[in-house]
C-alpha cells in the first residue's frame, strides 16, 4: 500500500513523514523544501502477530507495510506549472491513496502561503488543482477516443460517455471520487489515473495543546471529509516527532499523560486501511508469523495467491482459525482442532480479518 502525503506549503508534512517514518526527510520553514519525494516503509503494528511470534518463537516476524510518500506542497496554478506543480501532480499518481495534511494550528514563526489560517480554502485549493489536472487529462483522452471512432469502430462508445459524464461533474468544481460510478465501470475509471478519483485521507495538525482534543479548524476538516466519505485523523506533527524519538514504555507513558488514546501512525494506519476496505490474515509457524494484507471479501484462493501464485493455482482447502478462538485456545493448534474450532474452507470461502490460515495445494 503506497500512500502520498500532499498539502500546502508548510503545513507540516514532511514532519509529520519523519515522525511516522523515521526516515530523516528534510523539513524547513520554507515553500518546496521538498523537491523530490521522500519514500520511507513502516510496519503496521499489530498485537497479533507480536502475540503470535510469543506463542512459537519463530524464526521470522513480518508485519504488514505501508509505503508513504512525501510528496512537495502544492500551490494554486499547480495544474499549469506553479511551483514545479506538473512534477509534483505526477507524483501524486502513482499513489493508491492521498494523505491530505492541513493546517489547523496558528504559529507565527512559521509562515502560510496565503497568510492566513483557513483550512476549508486550502483543501480547496488543493482539490481544485487536482480537479483541474484531471480535466486536462480527460480532455485528451477525450480527443483521442473521438478520433478513433472517427474510422467507424464504435465500441469505445460507452467509455466516452462515461469520460465526458466525469468532466462535466468535474467542471462543477467536484471531485471525481464524489461521482455515482457504475460498477462496470469502475476499473475503467480507475485505469484513467485521475487525481480527483483516488480515496483520501484528510490529517487535521493541530497544535499540541489540541491534540487530544481537536479544535475549530479540525471540526471545518471533519465536516468536509464527511461530505464527501472521506476519512479524518487528528494529529500533532510535533507530538508525533517527539514519540519518534522514545521507545514503546516511553511512548504509552506519554500518550496517557497528554490524554491522546493513539499515535497518529495508528490513526493514520485504521484510517488507511478503512478508506481501502483491507483487512489482514495472518500465517503462522515455527519459522515464520506474518501478516498479509487483501481486499475486504477476497477468497480463500485469492488470498493464497498473495503468498504465492502456485498455492492460487493448485489450491485444495484452507485450514483456518479466528485469532481470537486461537488465542481461546490457548495458542495450541492441537487443543483448537479438538474443540472443533479449526475449519476446512474451500474456494468459495470469504477470508476475514484475523484468520489464521494455512494452505493446502497441489504443486
Amino acid at each position: 500500500m503506497k500512500l502520498g502525503i500532499v498539502g500546502l506549503p508548510n503545513v507540516g508534512k514532511s514532519t509529520l513523514f519523519n515522525a511516522i517514518t523515521k526516515a530523516g526527510a528534510e523539513a524547513a520553514n520554507y515553500p518546496f523544501c521538498t523537491i523530490e519525494p521522500n519514500i520511507g516503509v513502516v510496519t503496521v503494528p499489530d498485537e497479533r502477530i507480536t502475540k503470535l511470534h510469543e506463542i512459537y518463537n519463530s524464526k521470522k516476524t513480518i508485519y504488514a507495510t505501508i509505503e508513504f510518500c512525501d510528496i512537495a506542497g502544492l500551490v494554486k496554478g499547480a495544474s499549469k506549472g506553479e511551483g514545479l506543480g506538473n512534477k509534483f501532480l505526477g507524483h501524486i499518481r502513482e499513489v493508491e491513496a492521498i494523505v491530505h495534511v492541513v493546517r489547523c494550528f496558528e504559529n507565527e514563526n512559521i509562515v502560510h502561503v496565503d497568510g492566513r489560517i483557513d483550512p476549508e480554502n486550502d483543501i480547496e485549493t488543493i482539490n481544485m488543482e487536482l480537479i483541474l489536472s484531471d480535466m486536462e487529462i480527460l480532455e485528451r483522452r477525450i480527443a483521442k477516443t473521438k478520433n478513433s471512432m472517427k474510422g467507424g469502430d464504435k465500441s469505445q462508445a460507452h467509455d466516452l460517455a462515461v469520460m465526458e459524464a466525469i468532466y462535466a461533474h468535474l467542471g462543477e468544481g467536484k471531485n471525481a471520487r464524489a461521482m455515482d460510478i457504475d460498477e462496470e465501470d469502475e476499473d475503467f475509471v480507475k485505469s484513467l489515473g485521475l487525481l480527483s478519483y483516488k480515496p483520501i485521507i484528510y490529517v487535521a495538525n493541530v497544535s499540541e495543546d489540541d491534540a487530544a482534543t481537536g479544535n475549530e479548524y479540525s471540526e471545518k476538516v471533519k465536516k468536509i471529509a464527511e461530505a464527501e466519505g472521506s476519512e479524518t485523523v487528528v494529529i500533532c506533527a510535533g507530538i508525533e516527532a517527539e514519540l519518534a524519538e522514545m521507545d514503546e514504555e516511553e511512548r504509552k507513558e506519554f500518550l496517557a499523560d497528554m490524554g491522546i488514546e493513539e499515535s497518529g501512525l495508528d490513526k493514520l494506519v485504521k484510517a488507511s486501511y478503512s478508506l481501502l476496505d483491507l483487512i489482514s490474515f495472518l500465517t503462522a509457524g515455527e519459522d515464520e508469523c506474518r501478516a498479509w494484507t487483501i481486499k475486504r471479501g477476497t477468497k480463500a484462493p485469492q488470498a493464497a495467491g498473495k503468498i504465492h501464485t502456485d498455492f492460487e493455482r493448485g489450491f485444495i482447502r484452507a485450514e483456518t482459525i479466528a485469532y481470537t478462538n486461537f488465542i481461546e485456545a490457548g495458542g495450541s493448534m492441537a487443543a483448537a482442532r479438538e474443540k472443533g474450532l479449526l475449519r476446512s474452507e474451500g474456494k468459495e470461502y470469504v477470508v476475514k480479518d484475523g484468520d489464521i490460515i494455512t494452505f493446502l495445494f497441489n504443486v
